[in-house]
């Protein structure tokens, strides 16, 4: 384990000085259970530097806070915290607030149970000790920090032409191609030097006029400081931050999601053109959300594999942009591959679980987003996960790093860890016996940059004892100079470059800010709208009383993985454009503790015309390894919900901001209740969408991209059991609802409107098609028992582009009297034994004026969209009656039979 230790300085005229200490790498607990205010640390080597403008330093990646500007603050930093043989409940230690200019000093230090089974002993430092060491140090620091000049905000760029050193280098030459210029690169490097490039704070190498860069850089939903190559302040106090992934993702809009990632690549350029960002996002999260309880499902686009497919491709486009010539515009990361959907949930934590999961489910559900992600998008990267599948870490598994992502789906670009994965897999899960032997197995494996120290620490090793070649290392560095190359990072001057006019004018840019508020209304689903409670009119409900612990909210609407967001609109702030506002917010926060409050907020209720109801979660309750242990809303909201719904006078409506769903089934059954809206985490301009809803200028258009389970459904499904299909001999009720069929909340694709619409099928696709296959006159026998085996041919012996693609032609109309956007759901049911899955394959989202109609093409690919796989992980093409839902009230069916195409000799 590592503490980290760093100080920063930034003010809005001078540029930013930092400081780290790195205690490298190991402090221990004593062999006893610890509680509160009771814990020794013991540390060895002190490694500190001082740098200038953008991070380049030695820092553990699991050490990393974003620290606030005009401020000089220390952080003590337990984040993801874990090391051999200890078992951590909770440990949250943060020392902060240190102000240059007052020098006053404040530290805190909050600590829960420990529980540890092995000791060792090096020099012991306590709590208190930590906090004086801090103290007089930060003394020294504020003398180097006044005594040190910087000359520039941005760092010096590779391959400049006035330095006589690289002018006449060979991987400077833009002329040549890029392979070319990375082999000549990597030629000329050390050993010590690649190694040092292995990791996400290469270093630089001055004496071929390379700087150091941090490779670690967030863009979820927003350029975020998340990872230390990001820096918020002076010129850059901000950027655009959009609803939350699992937001967008109800809008089922494509083009939105593709827009998003182009605007957030805009001001990542912008920002690496003014020193304070790099250009290799960790973005975005595509796993599947299994389980509504994992913390983390907020980030991804929900449950459907489909869905998560077409948003990643679509969000990496955006952000790598359409380059010629290979080019990118920054690097995207598909994450976190595979199977991972648990951080900590009842004993079990991502760095020890191993994920069991039949080759059907990784083939059917579990890497199709990622797969999408690299044959579509063309992502420049993906990250392998903590977790083990199978027994096998994933950043050690040559099966699913070389030969399936690089093999199989042409990976161009690197693949790179979570942040101390390969640390993980052998302090924790002790897979290999050395820690030369775990570097030596993830690069074989092929993983090509580790986040996190641990390969440059030990790959030398490896080396010397024969376990892994420099060859290898080289085959690493060409995957990551590659993307680099291809980024810009080796073309001179990085102003004449594509996208190098781009600056602080074009974040925050108010046409962003303008798309960040569509995206945010476009997300919002409506759940219930009993009588016609919603939309409000400005009229009638002239007060609204507005209540609740997230109904003056800010942070809070950027969920996880966020940045300082340009500015804030919260709910409140919001209703308040529209009417009179009466405040209460009934509890102190979401784990709303007490009662106390309640009283006026009644009273609030009772004054008011009509009544909104801003509750739900935050990232106190679910997030990065904080797994939920349950679906209703936390503490007393419901009890306040309740109450305030008697007391009202006016139409009461319920607004849930959260990621995860959660069993709101008695607002649901409340008749006093008249509508519910799921907002997600709706980002910075999130009050405004929330009014403009509730008062009818937007008409909701979203859907649910995740099944609302009730409570009872988490007594029969463990978190650890990665099982999607139901097995009605053990009681398991199956995930997702592909394969649950049991009661639901609110169903996945679930979203009502402020007006209706109806489909018909204007053209119908033919009745009857025929699949061919091909074969060998001596394979031919073998094909009759495998390629048609249970009345399915295998994909792979398909010729997918003769019955390529068939569109279908739906009318869509507006019946209503209000100009809504619908969501057209296209499913597919397969005949036979393979009928239970109903499938998702197409959508597609529509803007109609009342009265009017508009024709829809949802194209419909047979191998893609019809096909199944098996229990042995392959991929088939059913034959009979497949049947198409068209929405909730129309079906078609289409019949497919085999035909033997060709039989070559």
């Amino acid at each position: 384990m590592a503490i980290c230790l760093y100080y920063f300085f930034t003010d809005s005229t001078s540029p930013s000085l930092s400081l780290s200490l790195y205690y490298d790498y190991y402090y221990y607990f004593q062999t006893t259970t610890r509680t509160h205010n009771h814990i020794d640390i013991y540390v060895s080597t002190i490694w500190w530097t001082i740098s200038t403008s953008v991070f380049n330093m030695w820092l553990p990646a699991y050490c990393t806070h974003s620290l606030s500007l005009s401020e000089m603050s220390v952080i003590c930093c337990f984040n993801k915290l874990r090391s051999i043989d200890v078992e951590i409940q909770s440990i949250n230690i943060c020392i902060r607030n240190f102000f240059l200019y007052k020098y006053s000093f404040k530290c805190t230090i909050t600590t829960h149970t420990l529980s540890t089974k092995k000791e060792k002993k090096k020099e012991a430092m306590s709590s208190s000790n930590i906090c004086n060491f801090i103290k007089h140090f930060s003394l020294l620091v504020t003398l180097l920090l006044l005594a040190t000049v910087v000359e520039s905000s941005r760092a010096p760029f590779a391959c400049d032409p006035r330095n006589g050193v690289t002018r006449s280098l060979r991987f400077c030459s833009t002329s040549l191609p890029i392979h070319v210029r990375a082999r000549d690169l990597i030629g000329r490097l050390t050993l010590q030097e690649k190694i040092r490039l292995l990791v996400n704070n290469a270093i630089s190498v001055p004496r071929l006029g390379i700087q150091g860069y941090e490779w670690w850089s967030e863009a979820l939903h927003g350029v975020s400081n998340v990872g230390p190559g990001t820096k918020f302040g002076g010129a850059f106090p901000g950027a655009t931050s959009f609803p939350q992934v699992i937001t967008t993702a109800a809008s089922f809009n494509q083009s939105l999601w593709e827009e998003i990632g182009r605007v957030v690549s805009d001001e990542a350029r912008a920002m690496y053109n003014g020193g304070v960002a790099g250009l290799t996002y960790w973005s975005p999260n595509v796993n599947i959300f299994r389980d509504p309880r994992w913390g983390r499902g907020q980030e991804t686009p929900g449950e459907d594999p489909v869905i998560a497919g077409k948003y990643a491709a679509s969000y990496v486009r955006g952000l790598q942009g359409n380059g010629a010539g290979n080019r990118l515009k920054v690097a995207a990361c598909c994450k976190h591959y595979t199977a991972y959907d648990l951080d900590n949930w009842n004993g079990n934590d991502r760095y020890h679980f191993n994920a069991r999961v039949s080759r059907q489910d990784l083939e059917d559900t579990y890497d199709v987003p990622f797969k999408s992600c690299v044959v579509e998008g063309k992502v420049a990267s993906v990250m392998c996960s903590y977790n083990q599948v199978n027994g096998k870490p994933t950043c050690a598994d040559p099966a699913i790093l070389k030969n399936t992502i690089r093999g199989q789906w042409k990976l161009n670009g690197y693949i790179v860890s979570d942040c101390d994965s390969v640390g993980v897999l052998y302090d924790n899960q002790h897979y290999t016996k050395t820690p030369e032997e775990a570097a030596a197995e993830t690069i074989k494996a092929g993983l090509d940059l580790d986040c996190g120290p641990f390969l440059a620490i030990h790959t030398e090793g490896a080396i010397r004892k024969g376990l892994l070649s420099e060859e290898d290392v080289n085959l690493a560095l060409a995957n990551t100079i590659t993307v680099q190359m291809r980024l810009g990072m080796f073309d001179s001057e990085p102003s004449a470059q594509p996208f190098g006019n781009l600056g602080p004018r074009d974040v925050c840019a108010p046409a962003h800010q303008q798309l960040a508020l569509e995206a945010a209304r476009q997300g919002i689903v409506l759940l219930k709208n009993s009588g016609r409670a919603l939309p409000l009119s400005t009229r009638l409900h002239r007060t609204v009383a507005v209540i609740g612990p997230n109904s003056d909210v800010t942070v809070t609407m950027i969920g996880n993985y966020a940045g300082v967001a340009c500015g804030y609109t919260s709910p409140l702030q919001g209703i308040a454009r529209y009417a009179k506002t009466v405040h209460q917010v009934g509890c102190r926060d979401v784990t709303c503790g007490g009662n106390q409050l309640f009283g006026a907020a009644e009273t609030a209720a009772r004054q008011a015309d009509s009544t909104v109801l801003v509750m739900g979660l935050d990232q106190s309750i679910e997030a990065e390894f904080r797994d939920r242990d349950g679906l209703f809303l936390p503490g007393h909201q419901q009890e306040l919900v309740s109450r305030v719904a008697r007391a009202s006078r006016g139409p009461i409506v319920l607004v849930l901001m959260c990621g995860g769903p959660v069993d709101v089934s008695f607002a649901k059954n409340d008749p006093r209740i008249g509508a519910i809206l799921w907002v997600g985490y709706p980002g910075q301009a999130g009050g405004t969408a929330i009014a403009d809803v509730l008062f009818g200028t937007t008409n909701p258009g979203g859907k649910l991209p995740m099944t609302w389970y009730p409570q009872d459904y988490l007594s029969k499904v463990p978190m650890t059991n990665m099982g999607l299909r139901a097995d009605p001999t053990r009681g398991y009720p199956g995930r997702t609802y592909r394969f649950y069929k049991g009661p639901v909340v609110f169903p996945f694709g679930h979203g009502l409107s402020y007006t209706t619409f109806a489909h018909t099928l204007a053209r119908a696709p033919p009745k009857l098609l025929t699949v061919p296959f091909t074969a060998t006159a001596t394979s031919l026998n073998a094909l009759e028992n495998s390629t048609i085996s249970g009345n399915g041919i295998r994909v792979s012996h398909t010729n997918c582009n003769t019955p390529s693609l068939f569109g279908l032609h739906i009318d869509v109309k507006n019946t209503g009297d209000t100009d809504g956007t619908h969501t057209l759901l296209v499913f597919s049911t397969p005949p036979g034994k393979w009928s239970a899955t109903k499938q998702l394959i197409g959508f597609h989202k529509v803007h109609i004026t009342a009265g009017s109609q508009q024709t829809v093409r949802v194209d419909i690919h047979v191998c893609r969209h019809l096909s199944v796989v098996d229990s042995f992980g392959i991929r088939r093409i059913p034959m009979g009656e497949h049947t198409i839902h068209i929405g909730d009230d129309f079906k078609h069916s289409i019949s497919l039979q085999a035909g033997l195409e060709e039989i070559k000799s």
